[in-house]
């Protein structure tokens, strides 16, 4: 299973396995636990798995993040795509940018199709982080 953890360091931890894209496109509902501060999505059959550990964000994602299907997968695909890479920069410059809140890059493939819910969480994610470090990503102020 391919893990993605993301933390208030952004810890991201990507364990390989097989990838087979025709289980990606028949993707089942995710199973969602969320214990405290820790935020877990996994779907064995996407073999990808997010791990959010960040004090708050759980609060936030339920307090202040649009609801599940307000955006397009694509939307958030595109978004997904800007922020990670604007990320990877920053963590290839630690003389520019803060090593503390940059310090693990992220492996997020575009052409994978991720499904709904990892999308929808790496980009609240995202999101929140912005918001709570007064940081921007991309060229887009952020929103919730």
């Amino acid at each position: 299973m391919k893990t993605i953890v993301l933390s208030f360091l952004l810890l991201i931890s990507v364990v390989s396995c097989h990838f087979d894209k025709n289980i990606v496109s028949k993707a089942n509902k995710p199973d969602k636990s969320k214990t405290s501060d820790v935020v877990r999505i996994a779907n064995d059959s996407l073999e990808y798995e997010v791990i959010i550990i960040d004090p708050g964000f759980n609060s936030w994602l339920a307090s202040n993040a649009r609801s599940r299907g307000f955006y397009s997968e694509s939307y958030l695909e595109s978004r997904n795509q800007v922020y990670v890479t604007e990320w990877n920069i920053r963590v290839s410059q630690p003389q520019l940018f803060n090593p503390n809140l940059y310090e693990v890059r992220i492996d997020y493939n575009s052409t994978i199709r991720y499904g709904y819910e990892v999308n929808y969480l790496i980009y609240n994610y995202m999101v929140y982080f912005q918001i709570t470090n007064k940081q921007q990503l991309g060229g887009f102020v952020p929103r919730p």
